[in-house]
């Protein structure tokens, strides 16, 4: 099996379905053989960059669980690295440091994804451990800052999230604005810009600053459940982050929460083109790994102002977007809206009830993410 692995590696090298083919059939037979099978260091190398290559075409295929797995032997090829050698000689994080950060990070990833929280405590301890710098441990103290959201300790989580975000020098407690002024402030920034030259904007470079998006991201849709009076402060800062600093993969959440508030506020209408330029900003940030959030809230000021059928497919694609993200918390948000919307857009009560018995299944199937779903 090794052997064989070994010799595909090379024709692994494109990007065609060929290549892709080739690429997941080396991985499984390095793994079939296990690291025992290596003769020489630079085989555990080259098993763990090949296994890292297959878990992200994994992930591109929405496979979490096959990702992981990849991932997990990357790990194993890593560490029989370390086999044997005497204490003077450096370890795998110390010779492959890149590496190593890139496959526990994705590995973490996959496990929040999975619902195996014990494995994400494990693989974010090695990082805090090892990482380097505050920005290197970003990764996975942004997955166990969602991990306590996902287990009902969401007050936890946007504790932790605060203070993450204030050591990047984002300060966010002690505004001390009404949500009237907040949305009144955001309108008054967005009014020097045309929805096209927002569209138009440069994208988030920094690495950084796109990670501090992501916190902000996810302290937004917590706070909007247990803490209403400060979210739409956290989408203004979104909003003019992503003005000051470019376009981020989750520049679109901000958008489409402001766009929330000032329907709440009762302008639905005045909320819509919000709305609108969210979902465009989804095609223009180069990832849609927010499209499924994005959908869900902005459907919810859609069905006010289109038919409200239209919000049925909006939330099947919101849907579609989140599972392919590893997004279960909004895939569920959007199904549950779906099932409820259909009621009322006279959708026939046998096919409704086959929907609503698919996203029992489904509930079933994810139970320790879905308990965040009773606060909603």
């Amino acid at each position: 099996h090794f052997s064989h692995g070994m010799a595909l590696a090379p024709l692994a090298d494109g990007e065609d379905d060929e290549s892709n083919l080739l690429l997941l059939s080396a991985a499984n037979q390095l793994n079939l053989a296990g690291p025992e099978a290596v003769q020489d260091r630079s085989q555990n190398v080259i098993a763990a960059t090949l296994n890292l290559r297959a878990g992200k075409k994994a992930i591109e295929m929405s496979d979490f669980e096959a990702a992981h797995s990849y991932f997990d032997c990357g790990i194993s090829f890593l560490r029989d690295f370390d086999c044997g050698i005497s204490f003077l000689r450096e370890n795998h994080w110390d010779e492959y440091y890149d590496l190593s950060l890139e496959l526990f990070n994705l590995a973490a990833k996959c496990t929040l994804v999975n619902g195996d929280l014990v494995g994400l405590n494990v693989l974010s301890e090695q990082v805090l451990q090892k990482a380097h710098s505050l920005e290197d441990k970003l990764n996975v103290m942004y997955f166990l800052t969602c991990s306590l959201a996902y287990s009902s300790r969401l007050p936890e989580a946007i504790e932790k999230g605060l203070d993450i975000l204030s050591k990047l020098g984002i300060e966010l407690r002690e505004h001390g604005m009404s949500m009237e002024t907040c949305v009144q402030e955001t309108k008054d920034f967005l009014s020097r810009y045309t929805d096209d030259e927002i569209l138009n904007m440069r994208r988030m470079t920094d690495p950084t600053m796109i990670m501090a998006m992501k916190f902000l991201s996810k302290l937004v849709t917590g706070m909007t459940q247990i803490m209403p009076e400060t979210a739409p402060y956290v989408a203004h800062r979104i909003i003019q982050l992503s003005i000051d600093h470019g376009m981020s993969p989750v520049s679109p959440i901000g958008f489409v929460h402001f766009a929330s508030y000032v329907a709440q506020l009762g302008d639905i209408r005045g909320g819509y083109p919000s709305v609108k330029l969210a979902l465009s900003l989804l095609d223009k940030v180069g990832s849609r790994e927010s499209a499924g959030e994005v959908i869900c809230f902005g459907t919810q000021v859609i069905a006010y102002v289109e038919p409200l059928q239209a919000s049925l497919e909006f939330h099947n694609e919101g849907y579609a977007a989140a599972m392919s993200s590893g997004d279960i918390i909004q895939a569920a948000a959007n199904l549950v809206l779906s099932c409820a919307n259909s009621f009322f857009a006279g959708v026939n009560l046998q096919t409704m009830r086959e929907k609503c018995a698919e996203g029992v299944k489904f509930m079933g199937e994810f139970v320790p993410f879905i308990k965040i779903l009773d606060i909603e």
